[in-house]
């Protein structure tokens, strides 16, 4: 009767002993997990930063054809340094376009 009684009575001391066994334990396991996230990139992070770049390069490429636009209009009513302009603003729009995401 005393071999049941006294794990019975145990039982609830060894919970908090259970419990740190497993924090110790774990705790190597969830810290490389942790470093694992800092050092990568999750797939809706990048898709996130992908989108920002590409929604950059369109402001970018918007606005040098606004003024490019701007300086054909100028060179069409004889103003020769903005039709060098024009031509200087679609090569800066060509380079743009030729960079990678």
């Amino acid at each position: 009767m005393r071999a049941i009684l006294l794990p019975l009575i145990a039982l609830p001391l060894l919970g908090g002993c259970v419990s740190a066994v497993k924090t110790v334990v774990t705790a190597p396991v969830k810290a490389v997990s942790q470093v694992a996230d800092w050092s990568t990139t999750s797939q809706d992070e990048a898709d996130r930063n992908r989108g920002r770049a590409m929604r950059e390069r369109e402001e970018t490429l918007g606005k040098l054809s606004r003024q490019r636009d701007k300086a054909a209009e100028k060179c069409r009513d004889g103003r020769e340094d903005q039709c060098q302009r024009a031509e200087v603003l679609e090569h800066e729009i060509e380079a743009v376009m030729a960079q990678p995401i």
